[in-house]
């Protein structure tokens, strides 16, 4: 393990990041780290009911975050308060920064939606990732985003989007 990596049960704090702005910051509980990957729990902690249309997510649900130092993606499994499981959202986003008993991961704009039986996989806010200007302000991200964005998208059409998370 790395030396920025921390025990289960650790709690943190997860900061999300988007135009150089917290958009959110809320506590979890360390589940695993191998100083690559870090995976954490925490509830959902949005104010009230956020409805996709195609997902609720809501007071009493439960999120096991898988955040890499070295992917440009973040993947959080969604459960209701009862444990069932409502699918996995994946955060676009650069490869997360952990240090100081903190997660802070930079959205990049760019989502992947799948359902909990794969049936449904959607590609999530390309218009706000072209509106946002990073492929002229940084290719290389964009690059890295649209590659990872198409990375998972590719596991879950194949059903092998659940090895990623083993």
């Amino acid at each position: 393990m790395s030396t920025n990596s921390f025990d289960p049960g650790t709690l943190l704090s997860v900061t999300l990041v988007k135009s150089g702005r917290t958009k959110i910051s809320y506590p979890a509980s360390v589940v695993s780290d191998d100083g690559t990957r870090l995976t954490v729990h925490a509830a959902w902690a949005g104010d009230g009911v956020r409805d996709f249309g195609f997902v609720r997510f809501e007071p009493g649900d439960v999120f096991t975050e898988h955040y890499w130092r070295d992917r440009w993606y973040a993947v959080k499994e969604v459960r209701a308060a009862d444990a069932s499981l409502k699918g996995w959202y994946c955060d676009i986003a650069r490869p997360a920064v952990v240090r100081d008993g903190e997660v802070v991961s930079e959205d990049l704009d760019l989502d992947l939606w799948v359902s909990a039986d794969g049936a449904t996989v959607l590609r999530l806010d390309e218009d706000e990732f072209l509106a946002s200007g990073l492929t002229a302000r940084d290719p290389d991200a964009a690059s890295r985003a649209e590659e990872a964005l198409d990375e998972l998208e590719l596991l879950a059409r194949l059903g092998k989007f659940t090895a990623l998370l083993d």
